[in-house]
């Protein structure tokens, strides 16, 4: 029988967040948390990176397996198909902050050398994992938040969230107790699975001109 320790079974990581440090301390913290189950099998935490002052925070859903085994966040062929993206749409990516709802890589596995294949989180894992995504925000102050996809967009505002219904448009919410702007998208790693790849891009690269222009 596997033992859990209580922070695991309390699902939530307020225990771990430190009050003041600021992003460096919140990256050194984060790589302890224990709030949930997940960071069982994943190989380390994956917390968020880029431009401490960026004025675009980038929103994904969690690590996928290059994350997991690098440590950074977008640097599988998602986040280089991102970068390309944001720089068509006039977004540098190097002035961005990327993060992801979920800091640990959820996966199923057949067998232990077989390839780990991405399992979405619960809702339950993603509450789990929002006083990182509210330190985060609150350390960055981004003028925009670009919510990447379903899971980020239900992290983010609830669980009613369809990316279909919202993407490319210019929300005003609270989040995490902070009057906020947001711009929602597809993720990138769906724009990798389309079937009409370029379609798919560009209707990213369009989304991303509308969250530049709302900076601009």
């Amino acid at each position: 029988m596997v033992r859990t320790s209580a922070s695991e079974d309390a699902y939530t990581a307020e225990p771990f967040v430190p009050e003041r440090g600021g992003l460096d301390a919140l990256r050194r913290a984060a790589a302890e948390c224990r709030g949930c189950p997940l960071h069982r099998d994943a190989t380390q935490t994956v917390f968020g990176a880029g431009d401490k002052d960026a004025r675009v925070m980038l929103v994904g859903e969690q690590p996928g397996d290059q994350e997991d085994r690098q440590g950074k966040p977008f640097v599988g062929p998602a986040g280089k198909l991102l970068d390309r993206a944001l720089a068509e749409a006039g977004i540098d990516p190097s002035e961005a902050y990327v993060t992801n709802a979920v800091k640990h890589f959820k996966f199923t596995q057949a067998e232990p050398r077989k390839r780990r294949i991405h399992k979405a989180p619960t809702l339950r894992e993603m509450t789990a994992c929002g006083p990182w995504l509210a330190a985060e925000l609150a350390a960055v102050e981004p003028e925009l938040i670009v919510v990447l996809g379903a899971t980020a967009g239900k992290a983010l505002l609830g669980s009613s969230f369809r990316v279909t219904q919202v993407r490319g448009t210019v929300l005003e919410e609270e989040i995490h107790g902070r009057p906020e702007r947001l711009v929602p998208t597809v993720h990138p790693s769906s724009v990798l699975r389309s079937d009409d790849r370029e379609a798919a891009y560009q209707g990213l690269v369009s989304d991303l001109q509308v969250a530049a222009d709302a900076m601009s």
